[in-house]
């Protein structure tokens, strides 16, 4: 690592101290920002769930911003939203995180998670006039979201609803089991059920006036939902049915979904409340700009791109990382959260260089044209754990180049991290896991 890069960092980094004034740099980022998306190169690590809540707080509090839209299913989603608005239903922070029960479950069902909620809550209560709302950008809750819509439709247009059950029950094919129905469909063996969903999709909109003239603002936050119900299931069906082709496409349909998802959010708000501004919690690789990445190059984009495409300057994007620690994470898909150890970062890696630097924890701001902006301005790799972390092929499995003046506008780092809390730990989590064997690091991109 060059000196002047090390300077550059120790000269205009912001050391967090855990002080009030911690992300002052920040919100003199965000001062005029309609979107900001704080990311977390983890699913799984208190220190990012901790100060994404804390910066959320002062974005709320401070600069008025009224929604949380988060890389989570719209239909758990709203259970929150509903109970830090004051609805009916749940009874506590505990109960309003109870959708979220399908792998992963701790990215959502952790202390963190009920600190935040919690606070949200009280905070609505007390100042009614300015709430702040909860929504979900993703795109897996298939069943769920077809549940949902039905619901909706039961208890405002019985007829309706027997019209949609029919369409929707193309489904039933498959056992309830979308990676089942993107097999079957995906390489031909079914037909697929796309003219369905996408004539359920249209035939809602086409009566949102008749169905809105009911109760006004609960019909219309009530129609919001179902809507978007109604649009992750026509996204939902197209994602399972190009996903098993591992290619660009199903990860740029997913991306789509969650920007066209947050543009419906900041819509339904502005319509409704007058007024829109949206903090954004994703991973790293999702709200991190993919033209500076390696993405770009296997045609992929992210909501970061299409964000600062959408918003220019009034997009901020702030990625997170950090040098070593433990995490929350599985070792393969539905298997059980167990707290891992994550080696220290490569040589050559964005994390190396800030474990160098030798500040500690830190915001590093990366304005164009100051000494940071630069030296981060060449590639440099960059470490990504999802829910499944193998540290036994941690070069292949959690690394990309990126150019991080250019992905970010700004970046936290935490040089030591400890695994996020889950709700429910099992024994295997509270153990700390298997051991992990020695690895000779792959030298290849």
């Amino acid at each position: 690592m060059s000196t002047q890069a090390l300077q550059s960092i120790q000269k205009e980094a912001r050391i967090l101290t855990g002080g009030a004034g911690d992300f002052d740099s920040l919100m003199a980022l965000c001062e005029r920002a309609q979107v900001v998306l704080l990311g977390e190169a983890t699913h799984g690590t208190h220190e990012f769930y901790e100060a994404r809540a804390r910066i959320t707080r002062r974005l709320i509090d401070e600069l008025g911003f009224n929604a949380v839209a988060a890389e989570s299913d719209w239909p758990d989603s709203w259970r929150v939203n509903a109970w830090v608005r004051g609805g009916d239903g749940d009874t506590d922070a505990v109960d309003a995180l109870g959708g979220f029960r399908r792998f992963p479950q701790w990215m959502w069902r952790n202390s963190d998670m009920l600190d935040f909620i919690g606070w949200l809550e009280h905070r609505n209560r007390t100042k009614p006039s300015a709430q702040a709302g909860f929504y979900g950008l993703d795109l897996y809750s298939l069943g769920e979201s077809m549940r949902s819509v039905l619901e909706y439709l039961k208890a405002t247009d019985p007829a309706a609803a027997r019209q949609f059950s029919a369409r929707y029950a193309c489904f039933d094919h498959f056992g309830g089991d979308p990676r089942r129905y993107g097999l079957f469909t995906g390489t031909g063996v079914s037909k697929s059920c796309e003219e369905d969903v996408v004539a359920a999709l249209v035939e809602m909109r086409r009566r949102r006036t008749a169905w809105l003239q009911r109760d006004g603002q609960p019909a219309e936050e009530a129609f919001f939902c179902a809507e978007q119900n109604a649009v992750v299931v026509a996204d939902a069906e197209r994602y399972y049915r190009t996903m098993l082709r591992g290619d660009a496409a199903s990860w740029n349909l997913r991306d789509r979904h969650m920007m066209d998802t947050l543009l419906a959010v900041i819509e339904h708000l502005e319509r409704t409340e007058g007024r829109a501004r949206v903090v954004v919690w994703a991973h790293n690789s999702h709200i991190g700009d993919a033209r500076a990445t390696q993405m770009s190059r296997r045609g992929e984009w992210n909501i970061g791109q299409l964000a600062r495409e959408h918003f220019g300057p009034q997009a901020v994007l702030v990625g997170f990382t950090t040098y070593e620690g433990t995490v929350t994470a599985a070792t393969e898909w539905d298997s059980p959260a167990l707290r891992r150890h994550v080696r220290p970062a490569l040589p050559n890696s964005c994390e190396q260089l800030f474990h160098e630097a030798g500040t500690g924890d830190f915001v590093l701001p990366m304005v164009a044209g100051t000494e940071a902006a630069r030296a981060l301005d060449h590639p440099l790799l960059e470490r990504a754990i999802g829910v499944i972390y193998r540290p036994e092929t941690e070069r292949e499995s959690h690394y990309f180049l990126t150019r991080l003046a250019r992905q970010f506008d700004a970046v936290v780092h935490f040089d030591n991290t400890r695994a996020v809390e889950p709700i429910e730990r099992s024994p295997a989590w509270s153990e700390g896991g298997p051991e992990e064997v020695d690895e000779t690091y792959p030298s290849g991109l």
